[in-house]
């Protein structure tokens, strides 16, 4: 959730880790801090607020250091204000530490200090750990990477620290459980940070620190890896594959925006070398090995969460449409709660944009111990769930710093539909004709959504009338119903109007009871499949005064005559209806959002990586 990020080397660290934090900021912008070592003593600075608040707060005090450590809160335990934020020190003021993730076992520790004469500023877990980290520094005469290891020994939870000493004034002490943490390599410097948003300006050499391991940076000295455990560890430098452009809003408003409007290109770089009409070949490299495993599988299992779940929905309707094996769709968040039942000869496909989902992580290790073939869908080179899973694919969206998420959906429905194709083929349980008719479709998605985004101006004009209210209803069936779910989810995380996406048939089964003259139902009422069903749904509603807002095939009339207002999108096959259908509730919700005066990339209390549960 937090975004940390930290500097040694030799040139002034202010600004690296300011910039640092406002690119890590859709990480979580509650409150934010920054601390500056100097010869003998360690300056923090830090605030309620965005990192613009912290920015204003540090104008007038001394930014002089060239190591220090910053940080942007998504707040767990202590609410939102200045001395909750990140950094802590030590007691002694002499060793601040910065975290990303939460200490479970905080409460005992805590109590076991206290009693111990440690007095807390806080009411955070991050204070335990610094507190921890001093005593044992204290009592066992131990060196700085010695008791921040002895200290994680004993935590119970999952955690990214910087931790940095005016005892080592050269040295930083890194580790992660859980979070992520990057490690990038300038000329005679570090750079360290929860992803390579903050790091791509300065260096495209990189170490991902992984699981359970802790790292001692010193300048003019090589990193030294080890495990918690105390067993050394080789690292390997990789290239980091993120541009400087990808960051910036290029002219957009707001990220949102511009991410919407990528989705063009996101879903074509997503097909890029995995597709080819011509020889109507679809391959995806990532899963070779395991292809056999997804053929004989007796069920696939798809684990996520949010709006990763929604994409595995659609996934569902496909694979036992096209392959024949039984799907199941787990929130990864209830998964490893319910003693779930699993094969090993199942195949489980975790989906996640950041690759750092808790959750989602914690769902994988549960079927690997069950011996499942565990395969990853994400969007984050190098991310924990790539390194987690047997194997897996990319979807190649490029960085979503917008908190909702718009472009990672339509990536991850483009590789599903992929891989759902590829094994059909392999399978026999698709005809040649269909497969061919499918494969062509989904080479012209690109230029389909690029239509429907020629639509903009139409999405303002119903967000002027959907800002008015504070509820909606989203209805839709078959591969639409993934569709309603995610758009009003779209709608509720940014605007904040309460909206609930069902199939459409089961608004009879309580829903209708809600709906009047201030009630905006959106319907996806597309061509194909289920057609005549939807209108009939469509009738009940405008029988008992709702508002239609309706998402039609081009040409419709029927639809057309019983609605408010008409999206049209282009004609396509039902499967791929998903990919087109979503686009216009996105502007629908990022218009409505902005009338209604929101904070459209950073909505309260979300942040983008949910890296704690």
């Amino acid at each position: 959730m937090c975004g940390i990020i930290g500097y040694l080397g030799n040139k002034d660290a202010y600004p690296i880790l300011m910039k640092g934090l406002h690119r890590l900021e859709y990480r979580g912008y509650d409150s934010a801090g920054i601390a500056l070592l100097q010869s003998d003593k360690i300056n923090i600075y830090k605030c309620q607020g965005k990192v613009c608040e912290l920015e204003k707060y540090c104008e007038d005090k001394n930014l002089s250091g060239i190591t220090g450590i910053a940080h942007t809160r998504w707040a767990t335990h202590g609410e939102p204000n200045d001395v909750n934020a990140h950094p802590h020190f030590s007691s002694d003021g002499r060793t601040a530490l910065i975290h990303n993730g939460i200490i479970e076992n905080y409460q005992a520790l805590k109590t076991e200090l206290i009693n111990r004469g440690y007095v807390f500023q806080s009411d955070t877990d991050t204070e335990v750990l610094i507190h921890l980290i001093e005593d044992i520094k204290k009592v066992g005469n131990n060196e700085l990477p010695e008791a921040v290891r002895l200290a994680l020994s004993q935590v119970v939870g999952t955690y990214a620290i910087i931790v940095m000493s005016v005892d080592d004034p050269n040295t930083l002490v890194v580790a992660r459980k859980g979070s992520p943490l990057i490690i990038g390599f300038g000329q005679n410097e570090y750079y360290i940070a929860s992803d390579g948003s903050a790091l791509v300006e300065y260096t495209d050499k990189v170490v991902y620190l992984k699981n359970e391991e802790m790292a001692v940076l010193t300048k003019g000295d090589d990193i030294r890896i080890k495990t918690i455990k105390n067993k050394n560890r080789p690292h390997y430098i990789e290239k980091l594959e993120m541009t400087l452009s990808e960051l910036e809003k290029g002219g957009y408003e707001h990220f949102m925006l511009k991410e919407i409007f990528e989705q063009p290109r996101s879903v074509a770089d997503s097909m890029r070398g995995r597709l080819n009409s011509v020889k109507e070949i679809v391959a995806l490299g990532g899963i070779v090995e395991y292809e056999e495993h997804l053929l004989r599988a007796r069920r696939i299992i798809i684990v996520a969460c949010g709006t990763s779940y929604h994409a595995g929905l659609v996934a569902e309707y496909m694979f036992e449409d096209l392959i024949r094996i039984p799907v199941e769709v787990e929130y990864a968040s209830e998964f490893r709660y319910r003693n779930p039942i699993i094969y090993s000869d199942d195949v489980v496909i975790a989906i996640s944009q950041s690759g750092e989902t808790a959750d989602t992580l914690a769902a994988i290790e549960l079927a690997r111990q069950k011996g499942a073939t565990v395969l990853g869908i994400c969007n984050v080179v190098g991310s924990s769930i790539a390194r987690a899973t047997h194997a897996g694919s990319y979807t190649h969206a490029g960085p979503e710093i917008g908190v909702a998420s718009t472009k990672a959906f339509t990536a991850q429905v483009t590789v599903l539909t992929l891989m759902a194709l590829c094994m059909a083929k392999r399978k026999g349980k698709i005809s040649k004709t269909r497969y061919a008719t499918i494969i062509n479709e989904l080479e012209s998605i690109p230029r389909k959504i690029k239509t429907i985004l020629d639509s903009n101006d139409l999405m303002k004009e119903i967000a002027a009338y959907m800002k008015q209210f504070n509820n909606a209803l989203y209805l839709g069936r078959n591969y639409n119903y993934p569709v309603a779910l995610e758009g009003a989810l779209k709608l509720k995380e940014i605007s904040y109007i309460h909206a609930e996406g069902y199939p459409a048939a089961e608004m009879k089964h309580g829903p209708i009871a809600l709906i009047d003259e201030d009630m905006p139902v959106v319907v996806i009422a597309t061509t194909n499949g289920t057609y005549d069903k939807v209108v009939s749904n469509i009738q009940e509603v405008k029988t008992r005064k709702g508002k239609i807002i309706s998402i039609v095939t081009q040409g419709d009339t029927d639809v057309r005559n019983l609605s408010d207002y008409v999206i049209e999108i282009p004609e396509t096959e039902e499967m791929l209806v998903p990919l087109l259908a979503t686009v216009p509730l996105q502007l629908l919700a990022y218009h409505v959002a902005v009338m209604r005066g929101r904070n459209v990339d950073q909505p309260r209390n979300l942040a983008k990586s949910v890296t704690v549960e």
